[in-house]
């Protein structure tokens, strides 16, 4: 149960490294550091991925039988279906300062969700590890 965790804890930082780097291209083109379309083209490159992580951590939650750790991680699991349904998942280059606000605002509830996520993660391998010992 420990390398679940462990596993589990991995994919989920891999997962914060990536909605921080959005959130920093997101800055930089804020701030002019960065063109529009590099931004666009950097955080669309990193899109797929993220998605794909995701749906892999709900996926091994849900087949280790973590339910709670299952119902954290569905409405963001949900949130990139639904954006992905509606075609809204990849950053269009010509609207991207229109929608700036409104992408960041995205990223950071990631972030929250997968912080939380992370803590809980980190709580239970812990546990895992004690348990073991016994």
């Amino acid at each position: 149960m420990v390398y679940f965790w462990l596993t589990a804890f991995f994919l989920i930082v891999a997962l914060i490294v990536l909605v921080i780097y959005q959130l920093m291209c997101l800055a930089d083109l804020e701030f002019d550091h960065i063109n529009p379309y590099d931004s666009a083209s950097q955080i669309n490159k990193v899109i797929y991925p993220e998605f794909g992580l995701q749906g892999f951590l709900c996926l091994l939650f849900l087949m280790s039988g973590n339910w709670w750790m299952v119902l954290l991680s569905v409405p963001y699991l949900y949130y990139n279906a639904r954006l992905y349904q509606r075609r809204q998942h990849l950053i269009d280059v010509t609207e991207i300062f229109n929608q700036l606000n409104q992408e960041k605002k995205r990223r950071l509830f990631k972030l929250i969700n997968l912080v939380i996520l992370l803590f809980l993660s980190l709580f239970w391998m812990i546990y895992s590890i004690l348990e073991d010992d016994e």
